[in-house]
């Protein structure tokens, strides 16, 4: 599998993701996360959302968060927000542990802002444009000039001139101007990163582009870094400069953006890049159960779907053994290209996982 996405159409002066700075610092940054949630009906088994994870994102970098639904993506997500607390392990911004009491939390979430998916429920159709966007400056306590903090947020969203928006109610705009609306919600904070759970999945496709411009243009000029959560290889493509590909509640694949979904070495991340159009050849389709967190398999969490072992290929390699009993461990946060598969492990150009 060589064929990459094709991008979406953005605009020529778009700056593109290779362009970003890459300080070796980290701003947010997980280590051995785990996150359960008691098992169904009071089973005794818990569910194992977050397995593991060790992830870092660095100032003014993109990293994109791949995989299906039930993967536990939103989990991870919403544990680094602080949504979530996790069972084990530690969230950390700024070199330091994320406190939960409730000052704090507050504090943080000025500096870390969420962007949802869908811009018509995350917004009071009861209010004006004006109110959606000061609500965060009224929460926490702004004393500045409001209505032009509001004006520079919806000016920097891309809904100019912001006056004009600003006693519109959410019915009567496009479903673009939402999503720019409830960017600018985020914006007008000044926050230093923001996380986006399938920002465009609810738009149309010839909005995508517009916002996915946006947010690379925001990275640019205000120094943004972001994790955008999603289970679309075409859009990571387009505005990531890192991937993390998550299965069951783990990273079983990471590094830049290019490398991993051009020359990918997980089965699971080449299945997943088999059903886009560009990619030519059959489609992989997976056997077996879809992921189940609180029934995560003994060796590798994927060899039960894994098409690389049901071929007979993994038994070639003399790893099918390996496949079935023996764990991989958590890959690191960041860094070069990681793969966690017994059967890809050791090639080149790849961190051996196992």
């Amino acid at each position: 599998m060589t064929t990459s996405p094709s991008p979406a159409p953005t605009p020529s002066e778009t700056p593109t993701p290779s362009e970003s700075p890459a300080p070796s610092e980290s701003l947010l940054s997980a280590v051995g996360l785990r996150v359960t949630f008691p098992g169904r009906h009071g089973a005794a088994v818990e569910a194992r959302a977050v397995d593991g994870v060790d992830l870092d994102i660095r100032p003014g970098e993109i990293v994109a968060l791949v995989g299906e639904s039930g993967c536990g993506k939103t989990t991870l997500a919403r544990t680094l927000l602080g949504l979530v607390r996790p069972t084990s392990g530690r969230v950390t911004f700024g070199g330091r542990p994320l406190d939960y009491a409730s000052r704090a939390l507050k504090a943080y979430r000025k500096r870390v802002q969420l962007v949802l998916q869908d811009p018509s429920g995350s917004l009071n159709p009861r209010h004006t444009v004006y109110d959606a966007v000061a609500e965060g400056l009224r929460i926490h306590g702004y004393t500045g000039d409001e209505r032009a903090a509001v004006a520079q947020a919806l000016s920097r969203a891309g809904l100019r001139p912001p006056e004009r928006f600003f006693l519109r109610y959410p019915h009567e705009l496009s479903g673009g101007q939402r999503q720019r609306v409830v960017i600018a919600g985020a914006l007008v904070l000044e926050p230093e990163l923001i996380v986006a759970d399938e920002p465009v999945a609810s738009l149309d496709a010839s909005v995508r582009g517009e916002i996915l411009a946006l947010l690379l243009r925001l990275r640019t000029e205000l120094g943004l870094s972001a994790l955008v959560v999603t289970h679309d290889l075409g859009l990571a493509w387009n505005i990531a400069d890192r991937v993390a590909v998550m299965y069951l509640g783990r990273i079983v694949e990471t590094g830049d953006v290019e490398q991993v979904l051009t020359a990918p070495r997980h089965p699971y991340t080449q299945a997943l890049l088999s059903v886009l159009p560009e990619a030519g050849g059959d489609p992989v389709v997976l056997t077996g159960e879809p992921p189940d967190p609180s029934r995560i398999p003994s060796g590798c969490r994927f060899h039960v779907r894994c098409q690389i072992l049901a071929s007979g290929k993994a038994a070639e390699e003399g790893v099918a053994d390996a496949c079935r009993t023996r764990d991989l461990p958590v890959l690191a946060g960041s860094g070069g290209a990681q793969v966690a598969c017994h059967w890809a492990a050791g090639r080149a150009g790849v961190t051996r996982a196992g």
